[in-house]
């Protein structure tokens, strides 16, 4: 993930709702949910939900698929891992991050 786009995703994620949305999301899994429902869950305004989803999708950490009548949205866990693998990247200075490691990072700083 280059920065540019982990910055998009970390902005994204920086507001109340779209945290709340994306986490719904992240729990309900790959089926998704509908935008109604996510408003009902949350307790979020159609009109605020729609914004917020503009925002998350924008940031490549939602899609979403039509189903009839509804459009279903779904965490996008590929964008979300390669997030999280820009955020540690050589993390512990490459080591595995363990308690040992962590604790010779503190001693080390110390």
């Amino acid at each position: 993930m280059e920065t540019k786009q982990a910055l998009l995703a970390l902005a994204a994620l920086a507001q109340e709702s779209r945290l709340a949305v994306f986490r719904l999301l992240v729990q309900t899994g790959p089926l998704g949910m509908a935008a109604s429902k996510i408003a009902e869950e949350l307790g979020i305004a159609a009109s605020s939900l729609s914004f917020h989803l503009k925002e998350l999708s924008h940031a490549e950490l939602v899609q979403s698929r039509q189903l009839g009548r509804f459009i279903i949205y779904s965490a996008n866990i590929t964008t979300m891992n390669q997030m999280l693998g820009f955020l540690t990247e050589n993390c512990c200075g490459g080591n595995p991050c363990t308690p040992v490691s962590m604790q010779q990072c503190a001693t080390t700083e110390a």
